[in-house]
């Protein structure tokens, strides 16, 4: 048994998504969440300034003696390939986004949609294209979607116009499955589902990076824990409107107490 922490990051409230399905998955499992709200959002800023907050927040986890690292943030993926870090297994969300899309979309006809940073990164595009020469893929940045989900717009009649403006060109290419690629937007799943209709099936990174770290669990490149005694949650600035989120977005778990950390 092995029962270190699984250490995931974020730039915010958006990587919780992915922790709740962890939590549903590895009930047993420790784990400790970095929100880096001090320096939010990070889908606006340079893919150096980006990986150079990646490392830090890494650093970070490290001292924490985590046995993984997940990073739970589009942008920060597609500066932070998956391998190794440091000896420790790194996980980032676009492989495993990209694997699962293709593997449950019966078209291969895929839409994609995440902040700036990552469309124009053309990350996932590349990584479909690798695993399904003959896929479509089909992208679009929607960089208001992060502060929406930030500020708790969910489900707001503003925020389902706004979705649907963004989705509208996209809708036309006949897409069956859509990546949310971005760890915010699962929080405006109502109202991307709204927008998209049964049609279209809509991915996110939690279930994705589940499925891969089953596999890794069973493979014996990561080894279980026998029961979880912790779950942690840092932030990098003080928010009471980060807590009261988090607390939203990780129901029906308990949350635990907060801390603010330097990194």
């Amino acid at each position: 048994m092995d029962p270190r922490p699984i250490g995931v990051f974020d730039s915010g409230i958006g990587g919780l998504t992915v922790l709740r399905e962890l939590l549903y998955q590895f009930p047993n499992e420790n784990f400790i969440y970095l929100g880096d709200t001090a320096r939010l959002p990070y889908g606006s800023k340079s893919g150096d300034t980006i990986k150079k907050y990646s490392v830090q927040n890494l650093e970070f986890l490290k001292a924490q003696n985590v046995k993984a690292f997940i990073i739970a943030c589009n942008s920060a993926s597609t500066q932070m390939q998956e391998d190794n870090y440091k000896n420790i297994p790194l996980y980032n969300v676009i492989g495993p986004g990209a694997e699962e899309a293709v593997r449950i979309s019966v078209t291969q006809r895929i839409g994609v949609v995440g902040t700036r940073a990552t469309v124009l990164s053309k990350a996932y595009e590349n990584k479909i294209k690798g695993l399904a020469p003959q896929a479509e893929v089909f992208t679009q940045a929607c960089p208001l979607f992060v502060p929406l989900a930030e500020e708790g717009w969910i489900d707001d009649p503003i925020t389902n116009l706004i979705v649907y403006r963004y989705l509208k060109g996209l809708l036309q290419h006949q897409i069956d499955t859509l990546v949310l690629a971005c760890t915010h937007y699962p929080i405006l799943k109502n109202s991307i589902a709204r927008a998209t209709g049964n049609d279209v099936k809509l991915l996110d990174s939690g279930e994705a990076i589940a499925r891969k770290m089953q596999e890794d669990f069973k493979n014996q490149r990561l080894i279980v824990n026998q029961k979880q005694t912790q779950v942690r949650i840092c932030m990098t600035d003080s928010s009471n409107h980060f807590i009261a989120m988090a607390e939203k977005i990780l129901l029906p778990f308990n949350t635990p107490d907060f801390e603010v950390v330097n990194l």
